[in-house]
């Protein structure tokens, strides 16, 4: 079954084919990093715009290169949540006149979800129950993959997610958009245990995160150093910070592990790009004897190619939508049916 995927929740736009949801039979990205590097952010309304220029080229791109037309595909897929409502609107509106005009089934797709499935097409082996780090700008969700459409929160960060704390804690370094690629390269070149930050914890619920105190104490102690005229060993700040932030993941989802008796961890979302994140979590799972999957670097950033793997389950489940399909902002992943996006 070859389905056509859609994705636009925040600023690339991109399309897929992808074949029983393990297959990528051809994936097209239009980022828009650079034009909003200059704001330091992406900035919702130029994301919007640029996706109503750039969808149907990207689209047809992905067909062409897959070598179909939309008739001759089986159904089509689009994010529908959550993201940046007008970005999301886009893709959806263009999925569901796109499938009206083919006939072709169309299912919606949550983000994170997608993100987990990125590892269905890493490893074609892989099947549910086991458990998935979601670590992204947006997200920091341990979760247990009980089946393809049937997920549990362990634990969440309860304030800034992971993606954000280290894109703010570069900004503060000095460091351009997207500040986390650059942090982690500094970090290479640094003394990890140099300087100390605060555990992220909290009390009472042991897999739940809280990122915000660690990104103010950076921030806190690059302002105080400036001010007292000292100077600052960039490399060794950037390997300490990444690592008091990854092995609060590293931990969490392992200790998850321990808790549920799962034999096998994933991870998802842009943060699972970072160098020391994945070295951790696989010599962390080589130490406790389980299987570690991640996606390859092209995947761990938003793609239409994770959409569509999910998307084959969400079909199977006969999550199919009508015209009624919205997009929402936000929605937990434990929903992701047609009634959740409902308009």
């Amino acid at each position: 079954m070859k389905i056509l995927a859609i994705e636009t929740s925040c600023d690339e736009t991109a399309a897929a084919v992808v074949e029983d949801g393990r297959r990528i039979v051809s994936s097209v990205i239009h980022t828009q990093i650079a034009e909003h590097r200059v704001y330091g952010g992406v900035v919702p309304e130029i994301a919007s715009r640029r996706h109503i220029e750039q969808i149907d080229p990207v689209v047809s791109k992905a067909l062409a290169e897959a070598g179909e037309t939309v008739q001759g595909i089986d159904a089509l897929a689009v994010t529908a949540g959550p993201g940046l409502i007008g970005a999301l609107l886009v893709g959806v509106n263009y999925a569901k006149g796109l499938a009206l005009a083919a006939g072709k089934p169309l299912v919606p797709v949550h983000h994170i979800r997608g993100h987990i499935a990125a590892n269905y097409l890493a490893a074609p082996d892989l099947e549910p129950p086991f458990l998935c780090l979601v670590a992204s700008g947006g997200h920091s969700l341990i979760v247990d993959v009980r089946g393809y459409t049937d997920f549990v929160v362990l634990g969440r960060s309860r304030d800034d997610a992971a993606g954000e704390c280290f894109d703010k804690a570069a900004r503060a370094m000095g460091f351009p958009y997207p500040g986390g690629v650059e942090l982690d390269r500094q970090a290479r070149g640094g003394d990890e245990n140099k300087y100390r930050f605060p555990q992220p914890h909290v009390a009472g619920a042991p897999l739940d995160l809280s990122f915000s105190g660690v990104k103010t104490a950076v921030v806190n102690f690059l302002h105080n150093s400036a001010q007292r005229g000292e100077a600052v060993d960039i490399p060794s700040l950037c390997a300490s910070f990444e690592k008091t932030v990854c092995d609060a993941l590293v931990s969490r989802v392992f200790d998850a592990a321990a808790a549920t008796g799962a034999r096998t961890v994933c991870v998802a979302g842009g943060v699972s790009a970072n160098t020391r994140l994945r070295e951790s979590l696989l010599a962390q799972g080589e130490r406790a004897g389980l299987r570690v999957v991640m996606p390859p670097l092209t995947l761990t950033g938003d793609n239409a190619a994770m959409i569509g793997a999910q998307a084959y389950y969400e079909y199977l489940a006969g999550h199919l939508a009508d015209d009624t399909l919205n997009a929402v902002a936000t929605l937990p992943v434990e929903r992701g049916a047609p009634a959740d996006f409902a308009g």
